[in-house]
Formats: structure tokens, C-alpha cells, sequence
């Protein structure tokens, strides 16, 4: 059974204000998913769930808390799912692989689904706009990180990603031959211990308008949900969090952004 773990966390300047609150809302939502595209029955009630109890206005104990949580939780469970919070979260979810994968003597490998790179110069408590960065220049093997779904990035950041050889697949990749980029994806993986970041701007704002950076160009749900298919079935999978779906803007939209974050849930189920 998949555990699945709400993560409560903010660090965006304000701007991710309504995120911690989307972990619940893709909860609910679920309850009325009877059913995943496999035909496999969900039931809410059934689930290994767990919540992080965290205070944003204190980032260096909540970081804390998210990292000592999750290395237990890489200790003891095949598979896990974060529910975010925003990408700030994932500074400390990927470290504790990281720590578990060298206890363990394990190579560890990011792909990270996200309209942005994440990669400003880093902050002492990285927000989500830096983490990804943060996170390589503390350790993490940049040979074994991809970022998949890239259409705007920063100066500073496309310099950084040169720099370091990290690996990218921008959107015109992915949409050119979603059957071969997702083949890729899943032959970078091979072998490594396997956590998968989704940043929900990563989809067109056209099916997941609540975010707070919504990019035009993105993926359509459908082509996401056929990357989610193909990627559950990775052996090696260890982790996925689902971050930036901001349930305060999503209510004058019919809650179609928390009804897909659920629908990728279900899918991961």
C-alpha cells in the first residue's frame, strides 16, 4: 500500500498562501474517485495516511521535522506520497532520501516535473523558488537529476544548469513524442532509487489554473496522467510529492486544480 503523507509547508514569500491547505482539500476530493484508470477501487477510508504538524512561521524547525519525518519514513515504506504545501517542502523530503540512499549504499535519482527550474541563488531555509539548487550544491548527485517540463527560466538559472550538466527535457521534448520522452525518463531511472517531484504549474493553467506562477504551453491533464500511468509502474519508485496546488485560488474555478491533484493521487494509488 502506498503511504501517503501531508506536508503542510510554506516558504514562497507569501505567494503559495493557500497551498498548506490543498493536502486535505485532495483528500476530500478523492472520496468521490471510486475507482483509478487501472480499475482499481479506492476507497479513502483504507488509507495509511499521516500528517507532518508544522508552524510556517517557524521554517528552520519545520524543515527539521520534515526531514527527520521523512527518513523514517524512507526506513520503513516501500512507497511514499507527499501532499504538499509548495515546493519548498521538497528541499527536505529529497535530502532524507539522499541520507537514506548513502546509509544504505543506494544511488539516488530526482525527476522533478516543473514549469520553472527552482534554481535561484538559495536562501539559508530554501523556499521554492531555490530548493532544487540548494539541494545539489548540499550533495545531491546532479548526474542523476532531471527537470522535465521547463518553458521558462531564469538567467541566472539557465547558467547554474549549464554549469552543472544538469539534465533537462523542456516542454517542446516532451510533446514532440510523449511515448519516447517518457521511454527516456524512465531509462534515466533505471537502477536508481526513484523520487518523482510534481510541480502542478507543470500542467497548462488551462486544467490546473490554481498556482501561484501559472505558465501558458503546459501539458494537458490527460498527456500528465499518461506520464503518472508510466511512472507508477518504475520498480524502483520510492517517492512522489504533489506541491504548488493553491486551494484558495481554486474555488471561483469549480476546484478543477485540487480534482486533478486527486485524480494524479488516485492514479498513484
Amino acid at each position: 500500500m502506498v503511504f501517503i503523507v501531508k506536508v503542510p509547508m510554506i516558504n514562497g514569500f507569501g505567494k503559495t498562501k493557500g497551498c498548506e491547505r490543498a493536502g486535505n482539500a485532495i483528500l476530500e476530493s478523492l472520496k468521490e474517485i471510486h475507482s483509478n484508470e487501472q480499475g482499481n477501487v479506492i476507497d479513502s477510508s483504507l488509507l495509511d495516511l499521516e500528517e507532518i504538524h508544522l508552524d510556517n512561521n517557524n521554517l528552520e524547525l519545520s524543515n527539521k521535522l520534515i526531514y527527520e519525518n521523512s527518513l523514517k519514513i524512507f526506513e520503513t515504506k516501500p512507497r511514499v506520497v507527499f501532499l504538499g504545501g509548495d515546493h519548498s517542502i521538497s528541499y527536505s523530503t529529497t535530502k532524507a532520501l539522499l541520507d537514506n540512499c548513502i546509509s544504505e549504499n543506494k544511488h539516488p535519482c530526482l525527476i522533478v516535473f516543473d514549469s520553472h527550474a527552482d534554481c535561484m541563488t538559495p536562501m539559508k531555509e530554501p523556499t521554492h523558488e531555490e530548493w532544487l539548487r540548494k539541494l545539489i550544491e548540499e550533495g545531491f548527485p546532479k548526474e542523476n537529476v532531471l527537470i522535465v517540463g521547463l518553458r521558462n527560466v531564469c538567467k541566472d538559472e539557465i547558467k547554474f544548469l549549464k554549469e552543472n550538466k544538469i539534465k533537462t527535457l523542456s516542454i517542446a521534448n516532451l510533446t514532440e513524442d510523449l511515448q519516447e520522452m517518457c521511454d527516456t525518463i524512465m531509462e534515466f531511472s533505471n537502477g536508481k532509487e526513484l523520487y518523482v517531484s510534481i510541480d502542478i504549474d507543470v500542467i497548462d493553467p488551462v486544467f490546473a489554473p490554481a498556482t501561484g506562477y501559472p505558465e501558458v504551453g503546459g501539458l494537458s491533464s490527460r498527456q500528465f496522467l499518461y506520464l503518472v500511468q508510466r511512472i507508477k509502474k518504475i520498480k524502483t519508485l520510492r517517492a512522489v510529492d504533489l506541491v504548488e496546488i493553491n486551494e484558495k485560488k481554486d474555488e471561483k474555478n469549480g476546484n478543477i486544480t485540487v480534482k486533478l491533484g486527486a485524480k494524479i493521487l488516485a492514479e498513484l494509488l
